[in-house]
């Protein structure tokens, strides 16, 4: 394949500058764009910000946003591109820039096309100064050089678009896995369902083990009543039947008994308020072994990228990138991170940065501000996975605490103050039976993203530049099928 080019203001209709002004925000209404919400080709609208009717209408009366429109960010940051959904309602909201796609032109392709490293250059780059831009003017903007392949633009989008379909159906079934499992760190660590379940039902007269059983399960009232009609003696011994569903589907009523039976029918009074009877509590710095990344120097960095890469909190979001750096260093053993590790960023905006990742990126060093989770038994991992999932929003609240010029952090200290409920390692375990199934299997599909974004990426250059045929790229895609 060969191919030209041709400015982006001639493949589209329209390119509209977003209104220059702050949207009025409300608590719900019609969805305004915000830059935060658009990286690496998608709209992510899981946390929609909102305004009314009347600011709405005022914020289209260039352009009303519709189904298959790409909205291009001008600045903060520079040069993310997505297509708005079929059956959203939507306006802009600031530094951003509406691009229609002609009749004719591929929108998918467009927006592929614009992700380029090629067109990612042009943005980025300032001819007149010969330095790099942190913001697109419109002029700019409209002469960007588009590759064209007017023969093969539709099995060109086809091609990277099952890619990217895929990776974002993996993502959402990676999200219900991980409600799955934070429900049931909630129900049995949080809230003691299943132990209050067993105390209410000491109260009524009824039978404590069914009383968890229903809890551990997840069953509202009226199902809970039919499952005890239904738990008759010739059920119990016959014990294969899956019963559970809600929270633990395809669990057994030999898993749920098992269960229920580890669950005390008391609260205790402890330095936390009421926790399950022979449960201890800790603090949230020894329910794992935490190790501070090691503070690289400049003179660490191999100038050739060669080496391992200095994993810092940019390659726990996007991964290994150009902007990684490399050493050829050999430094303490404790430093060094494997596929599967579980890492805990501290520093940085508290909103954003603050959070736990499963590294799957291959051998690296890990840079400060990150720790490395080490553990004491197997059964420890999922429990501490899951608790720093649940006490984001206190962390978070903590760095705010201390917050300057946008960042906050959360130090041994404070992970040393803070107190979490803590089970005895038989509970753990049980754990670690019901959920390290879900925790895996949720870690194989980010493998499988990580490949796939990977093969996305390296394949949307080639086709653009028409290094490989449509042929080798089908070929490549097929490689990745499960």
């Amino acid at each position: 394949m060969s191919s030209n080019t041709e400015t982006l203001e001639s493949m589209c209709e329209l390119i509209v500058d977003c209104p220059h002004s702050t949207p009025k925000w409300t608590d719900n209404g019609v969805i305004v764009l915000r830059n935060q919400y658009i990286k690496n080709g998608r709209l992510d609208l899981s946390d929609p910000s909102h305004t009314d009717e009347v600011h709405y209408q005022k914020r289209i009366k260039r352009a009303e946003p519709q189904a298959g429109d790409i909205v291009f960010t001008r600045e903060a940051p520079m040069g993310e591109v997505c297509m708005i959904p079929e059956g959203v309602r939507c306006c802009l909201g600031q530094r951003q820039v509406l691009l229609r796609p002609k009749n004719g032109i591929n929108g998918k392709y467009l927006l592929f096309a614009l992700q380029s490293p090629r067109v990612q250059h042009e943005i980025s780059w300032n001819e007149g100064t010969g330095s790099t831009v942190s913001n697109v003017r419109i002029p700019v903007l409209k002469n960007l050089n588009i590759p064209r392949h007017p023969n093969y633009e539709e099995e060109i989008a086809e091609i990277l678009n099952s890619l990217s379909e895929k990776i974002e159906l993996n993502r959402q079934i990676n999200q219900t896995l991980e409600h799955i499992a934070q429900a049931i760190f909630k129900s049995w660590f949080v809230d003691f369902e299943p132990v209050k379940a067993k105390i209410q039902a000491k109260q009524n007269g009824q039978d404590l083990e069914r009383a968890a059983m229903c809890a551990i399960s997840g069953k509202t009232d009226t199902e809970r009543d039919a499952f005890l009609k239904a738990s008759t003696p010739e059920h119990d011994a016959q014990g294969s039947a899956n019963v559970a569903g809600g929270r633990m589907p395809g669990a057994t009523r030999q898993q749920l008994t098992a269960t229920a039976a580890l669950f005390p029918d008391e609260l205790e009074d402890s330095e936390l308020g009421l926790i399950p009877k022979g449960w201890a509590w800790k603090p949230l710095y020894e329910t794992a072994g935490y190790v501070n990344g090691s503070a690289f120097k400049a003179s660490d960095f191999s100038e050739d990228a060669k080496g391992l890469p200095i994993i810092k909190i940019a390659e726990l979001k996007q991964g290994i990138s150009a902007g990684t750096k490399f050493t050829r260093g050999n430094f303490r053993e404790k430093y060094k991170i494997h596929d599967g590790d579980v890492l805990y960023s501290w520093s940085g905006s508290p909103e954003t940065s603050l959070e736990v990742f499963k590294w799957f990126g291959g051998e690296g060093w890990l840079n400060q501000h990150i720790f490395k989770l080490n553990f004491v038994s197997k059964y420890q991992k999922y429990f501490a996975y899951f608790l720093l999932r649940y006490m984001k929003p206190v962390l978070i609240r903590t760095a705010q605490q201390k917050q300057t010029t946008g960042l906050g952090h959360v130090t041994v200290a404070d992970m040393k103050r803070i107190k979490v409920p803590y089970p005895d390692e038989i509970m753990l375990e049980m754990f670690s039976s019901v959920v390290g199934p879900i925790y895996e299997q949720a870690s194989c599909l980010q493998k499988q993203m990580n490949t796939l974004s990977s093969l996305r990426d390296s394949l949307l250059p080639k086709l653009l530049s028409g290094e490989i045929t449509l042929g080798d790229a089908q070929t490549a895609r097929a490689d990745t099928a499960c």
